[in-house]
C-alpha cells in the first residue's frame, strides 16, 4: 500500500492537530510515524510527554489503528478523488515550504500547479451585504481575466461570491482552502462551486475525507490561506469577524493587505473601515489590487476598464452611504451630515457619471456584478 493511506490515517486520528502531526512525521516515513503514534513502535520523548499530559490519548490512537486502518483511509481518498501530499513530496506547494505554520499533510482535489501563478486572496464576512457580494464577484472576475488566481475559503457570503466571479471567466482557475474533508462540500449550497473549483483549479484541506466541518477547523485553515496569497483583500468584515483571524495571519507573514471601505454605519464594514483607519491600503477597484501586485493593466487587452471618474469629497460620502442599501434624499442628509445643496449636487453628479440610479426617489448603486451574487 502507498504511503497516502498512512498519511491520511495519521491526519484522521482523533485529537491530532497540526503541531503533533508535524512532529510525528519529522524525519520519519509515514509508516514509521503511524506505528509510533498508534503504539506499534516506541514513542518519541515529545510524544511520550503528550501522552502523559493527555490521559487516554495513546489508548484512543491504538484503538483507531484497529478500527480505521490505513487501508480504509486509502480507499476513502481514492473514492473521493483526493490526492495526499506531504512536505517531502515534489508537488508540495513551494509557497508553504518554510512557513512556520505549514501543514505536514495536504489533501488535494485538482491541480496544485495553479499555485504557480500570481495569487490574490479575497475574504470577508459570511453575512455579507448584496453590495459586498457584488464587489467580491467583480474583483474575482476581473482578477481572473487578468490571469490572477483567486484564493478564498469557499464560505458563504464574500468567499463564495469571489469564486463565482472567478468561475464566471473562462480562464478562471481559483483555489479553495477549506476546513473539512474534501468529500463533504460545506456549506451544501456551495456544492456546485466546490466541484467547479476542483475541476478548473484546486481544492486544498489539511483534513482527510470524512472530516466534518467543526468550528475549530476554520480558524486553523486561515493560516494556509494567508500563506498562499501575495495580496489579501478583505471586502467586508465585522469588527470581530473571522476574517480578521486571516488578517492577523497575513500580517505575521508580511502579506500585502488591502480592504474595501464601506458605509460608516454598516456593521458588515466595521472591520474593514477599522483596518483602513489603521493604515491598510484601500481597494476601490481591481486596478488597485493589480498595482499592489505590480501589474497595472487597466487598459490592456480585453480587460474591462471602469472609465467612470472616481468620486471624492461629498460624492464619495454619498456613494458610501448608498452602498449597502438604497437611500432617499432625507436619509442621506441624516447619514452624511451634509447640507442639502451638497447632497443634491453630489447625487446629480453620481447619476451623471453612472454610479447611482434613481428609482421613485430612492438612489441605488449601479453594479454590473450584482447578478452573480
Amino acid at each position: 500500500m502507498s504511503h497516502e493511506g498512512y498519511l491520511a490515517a495519521l491526519a484522521g486520528l482523533q485529537l491530532m492537530n497540526p503541531n503533533r502531526l508535524r512532529h510525528v512525521l519529522h524525519d520519519r516515513s509515514a509508516v514509521e510515524a503511524f506505528d509510533m503514534a498508534t503504539g506499534a513502535a516506541a514513542p518519541s520523548p515529545v510524544l511520550a510527554t503528550i501522552f502523559r499530559k493527555n490521559e487516554g490519548l495513546a489508548t484512543l490512537w491504538r484503538q483507531q489503528r484497529v478500527d480505521q486502518p490505513p487501508e480504509s483511509w486509502a480507499a476513502a481518498c481514492v473514492a473521493a478523488n483526493v490526492q495526499v501530499v506531504c512536505e517531502s513530496d515534489p508537488s508540495y506547494p513551494v509557497q508553504l515550504q518554510g512557513d512556520p505554520g505549514r501543514p505536514a499533510v495536504l489533501f488535494v482535489r485538482g491541480d496544485l500547479s495553479v499555485l504557480d501563478s500570481r495569487r490574490v486572496g479575497i475574504i470577508g464576512t459570511r453575512n455579507a451585504t448584496q453590495q459586498g457580494r457584488a464587489t467580491a464577484a467583480r474583483f474575482g472576475a476581473e482578477l481572473a481575466e487578468a490571469g490572477i488566481v483567486v484564493v478564498s475559503g469557499l464560505a458563504r457570503g464574500i468567499d463564495a461570491a469571489a469564486h463565482r466571479g472567478a468561475l464566471h471567466t473562462p480562464s478562471g482557475r481559483p483555489v479553495g482552502i477549506v476546513g473539512n474533508g474534501l468529500d463533504i462540500p460545506y456549506p451544501k449550497q456551495n456544492t456546485d462551486i466546490w466541484n467547479e473549483v476542483a475541476e478548473r483549479g484546486v481544492l486544498i484541506s489539511e483534513w482527510p475525507p470524512g472530516t466534518r466541518p467543526d468550528a475549530f477547523r476554520f480558524p486553523l485553515r486561515n493560516r494556509i490561506l494567508a500563506a498562499l496569497c501575495e495580496v489579501l483583500v478583505v471586502v467586508e468584515s465585522r469588527e470581530r469577524g473571522g476574517s480578521l483571524i486571516t488578517v492577523h495571519e497575513a500580517i505575521n507573514r508580511s502579506t500585502i493587505l488591502m480592504a474595501v471601505p464601506g458605509a460608516v454605519n454598516s456593521r458588515a464594514s466595521a472591520g474593514t473601515n477599522s483596518l483602513i483607519s489603521d493604515g491598510v491600503q484601500s481597494a476601490l477597484e481591481t486596478a488597485d489590487i493589480l498595482m499592489a501586485l505590480g501589474l497595472d493593466g487597466r487598459r490592456a487587452g480585453r480587460l474591462r476598464f471602469d472609465a467612470r471618474p472616481r468620486p471624492s469629497g461629498p460624492q464619495a460620502d454619498v456613494l458610501a452611504a448608498c452602498r449597502n442599501e438604497p437611500r432617499t434624499l432625507d436619509s442621506l442628509l441624516l447619514i452624511t451630515g451634509l447640507a442639502i445643496g451638497e447632497v443634491a449636487l453630489a447625487l446629480a453628479r453620481l447619476e451623471r457619471d453612472g454610479w447611482l440610479i434613481e428609482n421613485g426617489g430612492w438612489f441605488e448603486v449601479v453594479d454590473e456584478w450584482a447578478d452573480l451574487t
